[in-house]
């Protein structure tokens, strides 16, 4: 599911591409002006909110980092808990973690398994799909938890990458938002 038309324009005037950032050759998306414009992240913090309401979310999930950003103002809005999905070694106490596969290597990320219950219905938010490594990576730890997933939210979708391919497995049926595709 994409944005309407009026809102998809105004999150795509608030993006800016940054040419050859973090090296030559990739056109880093610069989401810092629409943070700082509050028509254009009150829009977007009320489209996820709503599709945390249309899909029972009871709790919201956000990607390290601007998933922070985004995801914390959604669960405000949606009167919801927020959980930090962190990189490895950053929560403190008992985590359960879930490996995955970069390009060259592997990472992992994180969360307290406590933070979340059976009963939750859990919206993973994060601002880009890429490669979709650390979304896969999200969704099945949170089934770890013995939560179920509620859907995969994002501010935009490389269409280029394969991210979309890459999670349809551990979305498992959920439901899929990217606002926009790029």
């Amino acid at each position: 599911m994409s944005a309407p038309a009026a809102l998809a324009d105004l999150l795509t005037s608030r993006i800016r591409d940054v040419a050859d950032h973090p090296k030559p050759g990739v056109v880093f998306k610069d989401i810092t002006p629409l943070l700082a414009d509050p028509e254009a992240f009150t829009a977007l913090v009320d489209a996820f909110a709503a599709f945390a309401a249309e899909h029972g979310a009871t709790k919201v999930v956000g990607l390290e980092a601007r998933g922070f950003i985004l995801g914390a103002p959604v669960a405000v809005r949606a009167g919801l808990g927020f959980v930090p999905v962190r990189k490895a070694g950053k929560l403190p106490g008992a985590t359960l973690a879930q490996s995955y596969d970069l390009e060259y290597g592997s990472a992992e990320v994180e969360i307290h398994a406590e933070d979340l219950t059976s009963d939750d219905r859990v919206l993973v938010v994060d601002d880009v799909l890429a490669t979709g490594g650390t979304a896969e990576a999200a969704l099945h730890l949170i089934r770890r938890t013995g939560a179920r997933v509620a859907g995969l939210a994002v501010l935009m979708e490389l269409g280029f990458l394969p991210g979309r391919e890459r999670i349809a497995a551990a979305l498992d049926g959920a439901p899929y938002q990217a606002l926009l595709t790029v």
